[in-house]
């Protein structure tokens, strides 16, 4: 009984469903025998089992020398899955411990075929390079290589200083290369904004003293006018006296200058009741004829004023002044237009022949008072 319970259980092999074993008889090579329940020869029969799943190899740490003469280390893993078992059975001793030395020695053949910058930024490239030559030698084995993976690439420690420095030397150029472009463009807007100012300056200074000038001369004209009128005024009521006084006596004939008859003429318009009033408003001293208003530029200075609003930089609070005033002297001017318009009025008046012949009647008296006194 107890035989044939040993006979049974040698007898039956029970595989799993993720490997494959490899069935022996006398140390002849037989068959796989796949996942489940599997009858052999009793006492005389052996398998290998071999995993069908993937499996990973870890590859230790390798130093190599690269292309420029620069020390790396360097370590990977290896994924891999057997295709065949038959093959790893039959080709190789140990597929796991070949495919690990076979990935130490190409890692250290792809890092030294390397410059140190591939190494460190080509990872993608080693790793397809070893799987390549991997896959290729353990093919024959019925091993694939699925992916190989570069865990880290570390340089030497004096590399590593090196690459430091000159990483810090770099940061250093463009900072001072930004801090550069910094400060010239700074200066340049700086310049610009400066030039714009002056340029808006200098404008509002040329307007001020063109209006300035301009309000000068307007004064000094209206202050000459005013002070001729003011001494004809004065010779007048220094005549009217005299007349009044030599009315008061007992001649009958009465010599009077030219001047004082124009002026008597003149005024008497603006007398109230007086029959030679016309339809003057204002003193004919007071007015201002064309060539004087052209010389002062009166009508241009709305025009000026409107340059003056448009300069950039003068301010909205300034442009309302700058009109009231263009008001005031464009008013003035027009007043004083219409006063040489009266002053035309009275020339002519006084052109007339009633007043032609009083003056030559004025005259006449003047040369018989002259040769009486002779």
């Amino acid at each position: 009984m107890l035989l044939a319970v040993v006979t049974i259980a040698s007898a039956v092999e029970i595989v799993g469903a993720y490997e494959k074993r490899a069935l022996t008889v006398f140390g002849e090579y037989r068959k796989l025998l796949e996942p489940g329940i599997n009858f052999v020869p009793p006492f005389v029969s052996k398998t290998h089992a071999y995993d069908m799943r993937t499996q990973t190899i870890d590859v230790p740490m390798q130093e190599a020398i690269t292309r420029d003469n620069s020390p790396v280390r360097a370590d990977a893993v290896v994924y891999i899955r057997v295709m065949d078992a038959r093959k790893a059975y039959l080709e190789v001793d140990d597929y796991e411990r070949a495919t690990s030395n076979l990935a130490q020695t190409t890692l250290r053949a792809v890092l030294g075929d390397m410059e140190l910058d591939e190494t460190l930024k080509e990872r993608s490239k080693i790793n397809r390079r070893i799987n390549t030559a991997i896959d290729e030698a353990t093919d024959e084995w019925g091993i694939r290589v699925e992916a190989v993976e570069v865990r880290a690439v570390t340089p030497s420690q004096g590399v590593q200083s090196a690459m430091e420095q000159q990483t810090a030397a770099e940061r250093r150029r463009r900072a001072m290369i930004l801090e550069a472009q910094g400060e010239r463009r700074s200066a340049v807007e700086t310049a610009e904004g400066d030039k714009q100012s002056n340029v808006i300056r200098a404008q509002g200074e040329k307007q001020s003293q063109i209006l300035e000038a301009q309000g000068d001369a307007v004064s000094t004209v209206l202050r000459a006018r005013s002070a001729e009128s003011m001494g004809e005024r004065a010779v007048l009521d220094k005549g009217m006296d005299t007349l009044a006084g030599i009315g008061k006596g007992e001649s009958t004939t009465f010599l009077m200058p030219q001047e004082l008859t124009s002026m008597v003429g003149r005024y008497g318009k603006h007398l109230s009741g007086s029959d030679a009033a016309g339809d003057g408003t204002a003193l004919d001293s007071l007015q201002i004829d064309a060539e004087t208003r052209e010389l002062l530029g009166l009508d241009d200075i709305q025009a000026i004023l409107g340059g003056v609003e448009d300069v950039d930089g003068i301010g909205e609070g300034e442009a309302p002044l700058g009109s009231e005033a263009g008001a005031e002297i464009a008013g003035a001017g027009g007043a004083s237009e219409e006063r040489s318009d009266g002053g035309d009025a009275d020339d002519r008046d006084s052109t007339s022949p009633d007043s032609r012949a009083r003056q030559d009647a004025d005259d006449e008296a003047t040369e018989l008072a002259e040769e009486r006194e002779r």
